[in-house]
């Protein structure tokens, strides 16, 4: 039988969620801060990120190599990452190694150091980073978009920052960061795999129920978005296309219309936009349509790579797939077809312990509750053919969409006219 999640809640605030899954012999675990790049000033740009990596360099018990020696001698992965709205700190182990992993994981998270030696040799690879990102085109242009989207809100900025941000960080901006952001309240440890609950908050909490609450965290600025067309020269062999129109926030109620149609459109082989760009045309070899969703915001879009010659006809393509989207209810074929792709994922997604503890960490973020998989299926199966045809009406509007190219762009050509004909 399986076995429901379990909750504790320390009385700083902490969230601790777990499942149990006898029947693996991993576990996989996340500390997960509700704080992310779009929480950043303008001045601070990347901070979180940085953050992020210097939390891995030192505590005051173990130097960053004896970190990774650790967690290499009990044949252990651990990483991290930080996204627009979250930073999560994770590993994974055998069952056997859970008492290490969660010492290893609570000492780097509540005693680093942040030395500023580290910071100085840190730096140097984040700028590494940022140069690796505008030599990997089909990255970069999305952030492109996002810039064009949502202009000067966090939204609109890379997660990495910028040369100038992160040139101007140093230790106490860390030290500070981290005081102000990783407050109780916004933290959740998630576990899943073969665990005892009970057993995981007492090895746990001795180390975190000592951190204290802060001030108050400002609230988010919503942003607004704008509806632009950018080209951005470059010498490249492909013109990468990048468009986007408004999608859903993470707890709307249409979530779950946007991610059929989503796959509808362009999120696996059989959906449109790769048939037609792909398959019957042979315009392209990477083509696929995307949802962003945000606490209060959301993006709907889809990237090409493209030649030059071909890059207005792409762009009419997929121009004309988005107004048939909300002209003509999709058949129910393709909705069936749509809503078994996306279970199969979920459904086999479930058996990974590292799915498991994401799932339980974004349920506990986003709802403060346990979402059983049953219950996402249940609503999936609700969707029906009118729903993402208005979801549709509502987003695809005309003068509503905005556009980024990148590469070897034809800058005589009107792209923005292409985007309302």
């Amino acid at each position: 039988m399986p076995h429901d999640p379990d909750k504790t809640v320390l009385e700083n605030g902490i969230r601790i969620v777990t499942k149990q899954m006898p029947q693996t012999r991993s576990v996989a675990m996340g500390v997960w801060v509700n704080v992310g790049a779009r929480d950043e000033k303008d001045e601070e740009g990347g901070l979180s990120h940085f953050l992020e990596h210097m939390i891995f360099k030192g505590t005051k018990r173990r130097t960053a190599l004896e970190i990774a020696k650790e967690f290499d001698a009990i044949g252990g992965l651990c990483n991290a990452f930080t996204s627009k709205e979250n930073t999560c700190y994770y590993a994974k182990v055998m069952d056997t190694h859970v008492d290490i992993m969660v010492d290893l994981l609570s000492d780097i998270f509540l005693n680093s150091v942040f030395d500023p030696v580290e910071v100085e040799r840190e730096r140097l690879v984040i700028l590494q980073e940022l140069r690796m990102l505008e030599d990997s085109p089909d990255e970069h242009i999305h952030v492109l978009l996002a810039q064009a989207v949502w202009g000067n809100h966090p939204l609109g900025r890379s997660i990495l920052g910028t040369n100038d941000t992160v040139t101007g960080f140093d230790s106490n901006a860390v030290k500070q960061c981290f005081k102000r952001a990783y407050q109780p309240e916004r933290i959740v440890i998630a576990a899943a795999g073969n665990l005892e609950h009970e057993s995981f908050v007492g090895s746990i909490a001795r180390s975190f129920e000592v951190v204290r609450k802060g001030n108050s965290f400002p609230e988010r600025a919503k942003p607004t978005m704008d509806w632009v067309a950018t080209a951005h020269p470059k010498d490249l062999e492909q013109v990468h296309i990048c468009l986007g129109t408004e999608g859903v926030h993470t707890t709307d109620p249409r979530r779950h219309a946007c991610v059929l149609l989503n796959v509808v459109m362009g999120g696996n082989m059989s959906s449109r936009l790769f048939q037609e760009i792909r398959e019957r045309r042979g315009l392209a070899y990477a083509v696929y349509s995307f949802a962003s969703s945000y606490s209060d915001t959301g993006l709907i879009g889809v990237y090409v790579g493209a030649d030059k010659a071909n890059t207005q006809e792409v762009l009419e393509l997929i121009m004309k797939e988005m107004r048939r989207l909300k002209e003509e209810p999709i058949d129910g074929s393709e909705l069936r077809n749509a809503k078994e792709h996306l279970k199969g994922g979920l459904y086999l997604a479930a058996e990974s312990t590292d799915n498991q503890m994401t799932r339980l960490a974004h349920n506990e973020i986003l709802f403060g509750r346990h979402v059983p998989l049953q219950e996402l299926v249940d609503k999936i199966e609700k969707v029906t053919a009118e729903d993402i045809l208005r979801l549709a009406q509502d987003t695809f509007r005309d003068k509503a969409v905005s556009l980024s190219l990148l590469g070897p762009v034809d800058e005589s050509v009107s792209y923005k006219d292409i985007l309302v004909s």
